[in-house]
């Protein structure tokens, strides 16, 4: 809603007030209707929130749980979605349906352009959890309280198509309140490809000519080229807008995050110049990792205790720690795949080319720069460029990559099976999860379009075990 509208109560701590004074709803310091580009600025704040939540992490198994672990042994199964229809896309949808784009903000083509992506990234990172969503009909307000879902298969080609227009949109000037990329419109145009050709990358299993024709154009589109180019939430060093980390470890002192037993054991051996920045060493100042989704009475006791295994690394917790959202690496590791499917010219040749740089630029960017220690893993049987295993290769490099993108990383895994994960033991059965559930809330305020989404797409049953459209 575009209107901020401000109430006061002031009046009716009074008796016998009963004629209400206007002048008390206007606060002099707020404005009464947010501009456009405010609107999107909003949005923007939703974003670490995609990447910033304890499940993903955990399922992707970046993270273990040192106390509670209720969360990594799958006990959770439905999860919220309104939040994301009633914040940043109510928003983004003021925006696109406006009649009042004020060119003083920056031009307008630009401003439809930045909303587009952002609706692209948002309702690319929903589907890929729940699977089919509202879309065609959603966002409508009171016209519309019970809007039908769209298949997965119909939001991916909907997005494919807000890219395309993103990209042919941007012209040169810079928008207000950009708190993302302050305003350049070649970042958002190259990040506006960049998630189109992730996009195509995933549906490399059920429909790999579409994949392969959707990946080549966003390349023709032009890409992110150096990691200047990372869409990073940037965090400050104030309350309202620190790192979840933070809040979670020093704010209330929860410790109840260490880097997983699978990450540490792939990485240390490899001498992996990154590990130093994931984690911390225990007490005696060693990298260990902890296993996996440990019972709650088994955590945090004798060879499990916290002082002998690693923790979130401190630099990735402080107040203004920034959150890796898209980046020119992962833009790297998936040309290295489509080399090796034969998507782009050069065959194994180009793939090793593209492989390496995306390591180098990984290192880079989670190291500020540095990259010691970088030639010497590169040269370790496990990590130098293999043809027989390149596709597994640049699976786990992917992963590592994506370090606390944990819905990302978790995605990925679905797509190709990398890396080799396994679900907790003693844990009733239960499998490493393939996607979310819906809101408990839809089945009574959406049900007849959530009963006929759920049984299209997963036989009825609603659970963390339907596999999505591009899950095959």
């Amino acid at each position: 809603m575009k209107k901020l509208i401000i109430f006061a109560l002031a009046c009716f701590a009074f008796t016998g007030c009963n004629k209400f004074d206007e002048e008390l709803s206007v606060n002099p310091n707020q404005p009464s209707e947010a501009s456009n580009t405010q609107l999107l600025a909003n949005s923007m704040m939703y974003l670490p929130g995609t990447s910033s939540s304890p499940y993903g992490p955990l399922y992707a198994q970046h993270l273990s749980e040192t106390e509670y672990t209720d969360a990594s042994r799958y006990n959770s199964v439905y999860f919220n979605f309104y939040n994301y229809y009633t914040g940043p896309l109510m928003n983004i949808e003021s925006v696109l349906a406006s009649n009042e784009l004020d060119v003083s903000e920056g031009p307008v083509p630009n401003q439809l352009a930045m909303a587009k992506v952002l609706k692209s990234y948002f309702f690319w990172h929903m589907t890929d959890r729940w699977g089919p969503l509202p879309y065609e009909q959603a966002l409508q307000g009171k016209e519309n309280f019970t809007p039908a879902y769209n298949s997965q298969e119909t939001i991916y080609n909907a997005l494919f198509t807000l890219l395309d227009e993103a990209n042919a949109e941007m012209v040169p000037g810079v928008v207000d309140n950009d708190i993302m990329y302050s305003g350049n419109p070649d970042k958002w145009r190259k990040l506006a490809n960049t998630i189109h050709l992730l996009m195509a990358l995933r549906l490399s299993e059920v429909a790999p000519d579409k994949a392969k024709a959707e990946f080549n154009k966003a390349l023709e589109g032009g890409i992110m080229t150096s990691n200047a180019d990372n869409f990073v939430y940037p965090h400050l060093s104030n309350t309202d807008n620190q790192n979840y980390w933070y809040e979670v470890f020093e704010v209330l002192n929860r410790k109840w995050y260490a880097v997983s037993k699978p990450l540490v054991d792939y990485m240390k051996p490899l001498g992996d110049p990154r590990l130093g920045t994931f984690a911390e060493p225990n007490s005696q100042g060693e990298y260990v990792g902890l296993k996996y989704g440990l019972p709650g009475d088994v955590a945090n006791t004798g060879e499990y205790s916290k002082k002998n295994i690693s923790m979130l690394g401190e630099s990735l917790r402080q107040q203004n720690s920034p959150v890796y959202l898209v980046t020119y690496a992962q833009g790297l590791f998936a040309l290295a795949e489509a080399a090796k499917r034969g998507w782009i010219a050069g065959g194994d040749a180009v793939a090793e080319n593209y492989y390496n740089m995306a390591i180098e630029a990984s290192v880079q960017q989670w190291n500020n720069g540095e990259v010691t220690g970088l030639e010497e893993m590169m040269q370790q049987p496990e990590v130098a460029y293999d043809p027989a295993r390149a596709m597994e290769q640049i699976g786990y490099q992917r992963w590592v990559h994506l370090f606390m993108n944990g819905y990302e990383a978790w995605a990925e895994w679905r797509r190709t099976g990398y890396p080799a994960l396994e679900a907790p033991e003693d844990n009733a059965g239960r499998a490493i999860p393939l996607r979310e559930a819906y809101p408990s809330q839809e089945a009574q305020n959406n049900s007849q379009n959530y009963k006929e989404a759920v049984q299209a797409a997963f036989n009825g049953q609603d659970d963390l075990y339907g596999r999505l459209w591009w899950d095959k």
